[in-house]
């Protein structure tokens, strides 16, 4: 049998009387302090206000369903169902933003199923077609403008095997998997195919963009609406204001910093200098987008073919 040599040890930090005398007489080092445990402090909550929900997830909203705490306070309940639906909205119109390449195989989920809960925009195109690049570019800015509604592109004969390419670029709108709108060509969208153009288009019947910010779909296609008239009359003056100089240019100048010019009904100068600026510029855009609408027709004479 083996030989067991057992150890024996007293408590943590005693010590007998013999070793006691070795210390005293420095055979010994010091004996090492007993360990002693921090003293128990409880944990501190932090306080359940709005503050307190702002920093969560939204999985940990959900698991405050059942929180009895809550229970008595119909503010906070409140409150974490609200926070509950702006991280949801957030997570939604953050899903896209982009135009995003997919192939045949991919058709029934990025489309038809997807379309059950967005719009979505579907681009047939093809490589080395200038017209195709020009609506890819307009697309590619009003998939970041509006990242509620999805923008995909494929193949034409990815697609639809033998599609013509005398028709690309091709449009196609989808909502609950049903084709509710399709643009053939790109005059279809106007011959200067500005992201506008293209806007005004697909929402000329339905609330095919959307920012993510609209309560419900009439209110999101009038904001469309009205942001496409804003941003093409503003484009529109830009470029007016980059030919060379006309009547409005040259009124604006002689009232820049004095009263030059007096229609009489004015009290003083400073109100005449304002309302010859006011009606000079308020003229100045009427005419140059009358004028920006009658060249080489515009994009309502080219959606009524």
């Amino acid at each position: 049998m083996a030989d067991y040599h057992f150890v024996y040890k007293d408590v943590e930090g005693t010590s007998t009387q013999w070793d006691d005398i070795q210390r005293k007489l420095g055979n010994l080092p010091a004996k090492a302090p007993a360990f002693k445990p921090p003293a128990y402090t409880p944990e501190q909550d932090d306080p359940k206000d709005q503050a307190w929900f702002d920093k969560m997830t939204e999985e940990e909203l959900e698991d405050l369903e059942d929180d009895k705490d809550l229970d008595d306070d119909r503010f906070l309940q409140e409150y974490r169902k609200k926070r509950l639906t702006e991280l949801r909205e957030a997570a939604k119109v953050k899903r896209y933003g982009s135009v995003t390449p997919i192939s045949s195989s991919d058709f029934m989920r990025e489309v038809t199923q997807a379309s059950a809960e967005d719009w979505v925009v579907v681009c047939l195109y093809k490589d080395g077609f200038v017209e195709c690049g020009l609506l890819l570019g307009c697309l590619d800015e009003l998939a970041s403008r509006y990242p509620a509604t999805k923008f995909v592109k494929i193949i034409s004969t990815d697609c639809i095997p033998n599609y013509p390419d005398c028709n690309l670029p091709t449009l196609v709108v989808y909502r609950h998997g049903a084709v509710k709108g399709t643009h053939v060509g790109l005059k279809s969208v106007g011959r200067r195919c500005t992201p506008e153009s293209v806007a005004l288009v697909l929402c000329q019947s339905e609330p095919v963009l959307n920012d993510g910010k609209s309560v419900d779909d009439d209110s999101s296609r009038e904001a469309v609406m009205a942001g496409v008239r804003r941003q093409f009359i503003e484009r529109v003056v830009k470029d007016h204001e980059d030919k060379d100089n006309d009547d409005d240019g040259v009124a604006l100048v002689l009232c820049q910093s004095e009263p030059v010019l007096h229609d009489g009904k004015s009290g003083d100068d400073d109100s005449s200098r304002e309302a010859v600026m006011t009606g000079v510029r308020r003229q100045f855009i009427e005419r140059v987008v009358k004028d920006h609408e009658d060249k080489d027709n515009d994009d309502d004479g080219y959606n009524s073919d």
